[in-house]
């Protein structure tokens, strides 16, 4: 990749986002909640947004559906804010690549399902950088 285009963004997000792509979530999870930390602008909940969507993920390949629903809606609120592009991420395609991963989760409403697995083709994976048009 370009090196110019990717100047303007913290090696640690970088490195967060290779992970979510490779379905690391546990360690993407650690690697942007460590950019995040150091975080002192109001665009801090954009970098929480994305670490509870690993986490949404971790957990709902552990078959913890509670936690994976739980995450991924505080996820989707967070993320929301910042549609549709943010940080080099259409964030609003990535909310609707998860809300298809997660769209059986979702319909079980208060039901803890038994049934259901993360679908390894429904896994979103974030392009990035993106630009808009």
């Amino acid at each position: 990749m370009n090196e110019e285009i990717l100047e303007p963004y913290s090696d640690l997000y970088i490195e967060g986002i290779r992970l979510f792509n490779e379905e690391e979530f546990f360690e993407c999870h650690d690697v942007l909640e460590e950019y995040w930390a150091g975080v002192t602008s109001g665009t801090a909940t954009f970098y929480q947004g994305l670490i509870q969507a690993a986490v949404a993920l971790f957990h709902f390949g552990n078959e913890n559906f509670g936690g994976a629903r739980k995450m991924y809606l505080t996820s989707s609120k967070y993320l929301e804010k910042y549609t549709p592009y943010f940080e080099g991420i259409c964030v609003e395609q990535f909310l609707i690549d998860m809300k298809h991963c997660f769209q059986e989760l979702l319909d079980a409403k208060d039901v803890y399902p038994t049934d259901i697995e993360l679908q390894d083709e429904r896994v979103p994976k974030i392009q990035f950088p993106v630009f808009p048009e």
